[in-house]
């Protein structure tokens, strides 16, 4: 055993004895080397005795920032049971307590001399050579056999670097192309990183977090404004801040962030006993459905038909900001909603609501009709002169924070209990609001002294206002109350970069969960599955899952394709459980879909969320076949019934499967192969050809010919019909459709050979067996042809979806 590292492990048997030199801390599996000048000298892997330190420019333990200027340690002095930095700073001596637990270190800053000059403190960073798998959000890096790892152990202390002043950490995702439609397979090539706490470098990775210093107000770039005023917080600063460090094999990593939580008191959330980290439950897929009190039992009953256990309101609030419930669907508030989550755990099954985290309607308690003075503000002036109730320009001291018009969607002021909108401001002085509206969002016009103070509100693309820190952690409050009062039992926590209204970034966002965390009843806390859309390192700890991921912009099947696919990576390098977003039933969502949604959500073992109304499961004919797939896609993948290389293969969105009951804990995949041809109704030059072609290989075994056929109006038209619809296989065998399609109508030719008619909402027209023999598609390349004769404009579609059936596997819960 070397000396330094038996004089770390034994500081505390040696009072009164100094040492500069190089200091060793150890765990079972890794060892931290630090120099006399503070710098790290190793990271080494005692299990496998590989260095996985990464020789760097800047190595060092830690670095401070003094008036916008770096520093790093001179010197590191071990003396009784503490580490002491020294940096040329002006005498700045950081003190520090080392503790070695048997598989992580922890060190926290226990003093720091002249620390008002401080501006901020980093741990790190600490440069490694791995660069296989980097968790940017967890903070742990990993290859195949070793994983090292970093752990913010306090919420002030936040993962990352100080790049900006916002403290709003970095992310790069699919949205940076604009690109909302998209179902490429490039996926499997990107990542987008969401976080720094983890970071790629040349050659390596690195490990950082860091405490700032919020003494004092500071002026930012901040939400799309040059100018934004961060105002002081009272939190200690930096002196606090604690980190975990720790190396392991990497099939270890997240059981050993486990029992860090368990030992530093952080956030543990539990699924029925089982840390929700590791608990297929995490997973849970759900149904939105907007229930009221007259039709919960609805709504529940379709969430027993789909075999889920949660169901989840999109939008139960009148107003963001006190939470208060929709009249009309929850007469009585929140004891309406305890009403209905008794109701819901009576037959097994727990609600859950969705929210906008700080949030604020402009006609909630909190802005009408008298403003609260935490409403979030982007900086402050003075009135110049006085105003009365009707003046219609406000004239102001600066025109500082109020001519920021790029991210100011509400364009309103506060002054005292009245707040005022205005169209725009001065290009000189005398500085002034100019068009105003007195008395805005139901306040009352007042008359102003000359000299009061004037705030230019933040707001949000939404048309909303946002709150302080004080005022958004008392909306957490109110929201861990609802639960309490209620026994909700699932949350999102959307919108949470709305808390960057209090030029805290990162770590606003994280109070506000903390906050919600720390103030639900012992039964509830830790066992409410809660989701956000922005995820951050403390946070990481706080929430079960993520589930991003929308259905608003394009088809079933196009809409975020690639971002919902990307994120599978996200989650797999974060340790996350999987969620595959939001998807949503209409009255034309079909069958086929909604399989194709559960093989993917059986291939990443993923969960996801079900959004529907009562009107669309009416309006939609197959909705019993929907509900009866989705109960047993989700019973097999929830018992863990798949195996390996089928999940690998319904993790490709071309390959196409369904799932059929083969008795009890037992099924059959039948995996599918197709091919889609549109055949365009278009202006043709004499002679030339009518019809589409195309060559497909077909990989299963000869067989009858499958398909369905919808005929698309033009756009912004519902008007055509498809006559005379034939299909050639092989230049041999063509086969007339006998129907006449209607615009927006489908038709199956089935297996059995029967041909059956829908209308756009899968509602049955018609069911014939087919009038002439269906023709065999080969095994191997197959040529097909489809021409038919249109009654419609141009631009009217043709689309044919022809597939083969191949051999069925069996899946089974004790195969696995």
């Amino acid at each position: 055993m070397k000396l330094t590292t038996w004089i770390c492990i034994c500081l505390l048997a040696l009072p009164g004895r100094s040492f500069a030199q190089e200091v060793a801390f150890e765990t079972a599996f890794f060892r931290l080397v630090l120099d006399q000048q503070g710098q790290v000298q190793s990271l080494f892997d005692k299990v496998h005795q590989t260095e996985y330190g990464l020789a760097t420019d800047s190595r060092f333990f830690m670095q401070i920032r003094v008036s916008g200027e770096v520093f790093f340690p001179e010197k590191l002095v071990v003396r009784e049971d503490r580490l002491y930095l020294d940096f040329p700073a002006p005498a700045v001596q950081i003190e520090i307590e080392p503790r070695i637990f048997p598989n992580y270190l922890r060190f926290e800053i226990r003093s720091i001399t002249n620390e008002d000059q401080v501006d901020w403190v980093v741990w790190g960073p600490f440069a490694t050579s791995i660069q296989e798998i980097i968790g940017e959000t967890v903070g742990v890096v990993r290859n195949e056999s070793f994983a090292l790892g970093i752990q913010a152990l306090n919420v002030k202390t936040l993962g990352g670097f100080p790049d900006a002043e916002s403290d709003i950490e970095p992310a790069y995702d699919i949205f940076e192309t604009g690109d909302l439609v998209d179902v490429e397979a490039s996926w499997r090539n990107q990542k987008f990183y969401r976080g720094q706490t983890a970071k790629v470098i040349e050659n390596g990775s690195v490990l950082q977090a860091y405490s700032r210093n919020r003494g004092e107000d500071r002026v930012i770039v901040n939400l799309g404004h040059d100018r934004y005023l961060a105002p002081a917080y009272e939190d200690g600063g930096p002196v606090g801040s604690a980190i975990a460090l720790f190396g392991c094999p990497a099939t270890q990593a997240l059981d050993l962030i486990g029992e860090i939580e368990l030992q530093e008191g952080l956030p543990h959330p539990m699924i029925d006993g089982e840390w929700a980290k590791k608990s297929s439950k995490a997973t849970a897929s759900y149904l939105i459905i907007d229930f009221t009190v007259d039709t919960i039992d609805e709504a529940l009953d379709l969430t027993e038909k789909a075999g889920l256990d949660y169901l989840y309101h999109g939008g139960p609030f009148k107003s963001w900001g006190h939470f208060d419930l929709i009249a009309e669907a929850f007469p009585e508030n929140w004891k309406s909603m305890k009403a209905a989550v008794t109701r819901a755990r009576d037959r097994g099954m727990e609600l859950g609501v969705h929210t906008l985290s700080n949030f604020i309607s402009t006609k909630d308690p909190y802005v009408t009709p008298v403003p609260d003075p935490r409403l979030a503000k982007v900086g402050y002036s003075r009135l110049s002169r006085a105003l009365d109730r009707t003046d219609e320009a406000v004239f102001v001291e600066s025109p500082d924070f109020f001519n920021q018009m790029e991210n100011n969607t509400l364009q309103a002021v506060q002054v005292g209990n009245e707040i005022i909108r205005y169209r725009s401001v001065s290009t000189e002085a005398p500085w002034r609001l100019e068009g105003c509206l007195r008395g805005a969002f139901g306040t009352a016009p007042a008359a102003h002294s000359a000299g009061a103070k004037i705030g230019k509100l933040t707001d949000h693309g939404y048309k909303v206002f946002l709150g302080d820190v004080d005022l958004s952690r008392e909306m957490a409050s109110t929201l861990a109350r609802l639960f309490n009062e209620t026994g909700l039992k699932q949350i999102s926590f959307d919108g949470l970069e709305g808390n960057w209204s209090t030029g805290m970034g990162q770590y606003a966002r994280s109070l506000f969960t903390k906050t919600w965390f720390d103030e639900l009843n012992p039964d509830l806390q830790g066992t409410v599955i809660n989701d956000a859309s922005n995820p951050s390192h403390f946070n990481w700890h706080i929430n079960t899952r993520y589930n991003w991921g929308e259905p608003w912009y394009a088809g079933f099947r196009e809409s975020q394709t690639n971002y919902r696919l990307m994120n599978q990576d996200f989650y797999k390098r974060n340790l996350l459980p999987a969620m595959l977003g939001w998807f949503s039933m209409r009255p034309e969502t079909s069958l086929e879909d909604t399989e194709w949604l559960l093989a993917r959500a059986a291939g990443f073992d993923a969960g996801f969320a079900f959004n529907l109304s009562l009107d669309a499961v009416a309006k939609n004919g197959q909705s019993t076949a929907i509900f009866e797939a989705i109960k047993t896609w989700e019973t097999a993948r929830m018992q863990g019934a798949f195996s390996d290389g089928q999940k690998r293969r319904m993790q490709d969105i071309q390959n196409e499967f369904r799932l059929e009951s083969n008795g009890p804990d037992q099924w059959k995949l039948i995996p599918y192969a197709l091919v889609r041809i549109e055949h365009a109704n278009r202006l043709k030059q004499p002679g030339e050809p009518t019809q589409t072609d195309l060559t497909w290989h077909n990989p299963h075994e000869k067989q009858a010919l499958q398909c369905m056929l919808s005929l698309i109006p033009e756009e912004g038209g519902n008007q055509a019909t498809a006559t005379n619809i034939t299909l050639t296989l092989n230049q041999f065998h063509s086969w007339e459709v006998p129907v006449r399609l209607q615009a927006n109508q489908h038709v199956k030719l089935n297996e059995d050979g029967s041909l059956v008619v829908y209308d756009r909402q899968w509602n049955k027209l018609s069911e014939m067996a087919s009038p002439e023999a269906v023709p065999w598609l080969e095994k191997g390349g197959n040529e097909i042809s489809v021409a038919a004769d249109f009654n419609a404009a141009p631009g009217a579609l043709l689309k044919v979806e022809i597939k083969t059936r191949g051999m069925a596997e069996n899946v089974s819960v004790s195969a696995q």
